[in-house]
């Protein structure tokens, strides 16, 4: 039996405007993840309503999407899922923590969404013939510096595909540091948009084949950031 809704997700998200029949889906989502977070510890977020700020940041990339999508990084599914559901785009979440990746699977299964969940690094599946320059988009959280998240979502993406990474803030260091790791990588940094407060979505476009030394081993792209001294 599919779980019910969150009612107070999906009371923030009815108030935010989503549509009803995706805010449902949402909401049951929110129930899904809030139910696993006691024993896998997938979000800070205490209950349904604060979890929705989180679905709603995520919606913020709807418009971006073009399908297939890779979210790099899942944990919790955000954003991948709740783009998949909004856009209904197939999906790939990779996650290296086997238990999360488990969590992922079912709730791909529960919520009946086109994708799959592969339990590795992105440095590793970024060299997977069959996932390297696969994607259409991929998509990442603030998990490090964003010259780091480049070069580890930019190798998944095809030719004139897209890389949205949201983060949190950014220095002008580090934004000249992510544009100039972006050409390295056969992109550019076409679009650095405010979404409210000192959130940012950058927008890489892939304009050629990355080169075959990346992304680098694993951990590298943390450890030593490109053209971030």
């Amino acid at each position: 039996m599919s779980p019910l809704p969150d009612p107070a997700a999906l009371a923030a998200l009815r108030m935010a405007g989503v549509d009803d029949d995706l805010a449902v889906r949402l909401a049951v989502y929110a129930a899904l993840v809030l139910d696993a977070n006691r024993r896998l510890n997938l979000t800070g977020a205490k209950d349904g309503a604060a979890f929705a700020v989180h679905i709603l940041d995520a919606l913020t990339l709807r418009e971006d999407v073009e399908s297939p999508l890779i979210d790099v990084g899942s944990g919790n599914g955000v954003p991948g899922i709740p783009l998949a559901l909004a856009t209904g785009a197939r999906v790939t979440l990779l996650e290296p923590i086997k238990k999360r990746a488990a969590f992922l699977r079912q709730a791909l299964a529960t919520l009946a969404i086109d994708g799959d969940v592969v339990a590795a690094r992105a440095e590793d599946a970024g060299r997977d013939p069959e996932r390297r320059e696969h994607y259409r988009t991929a998509t990442a959280r603030a998990v490090a510096s964003a010259p780091a998240v480049a070069e580890l979502t930019v190798p998944f993406i095809a030719v004139g595909g897209r890389a949205l990474l949201q983060r949190g803030g950014l220095e002008a260091k580090e934004r000249n540091a992510v544009a100039d790791a972006a050409l390295v990588l056969g992109a550019e940094l076409v679009e650095e948009r405010a979404v409210g407060g000192d959130r940012l979505i950058l927008v890489l476009r892939k304009t050629t084949a990355t080169g075959p030394r990346f992304p680098r081993k694993n951990g590298t792209p943390a450890k030593r950031p490109l053209c971030l001294a």
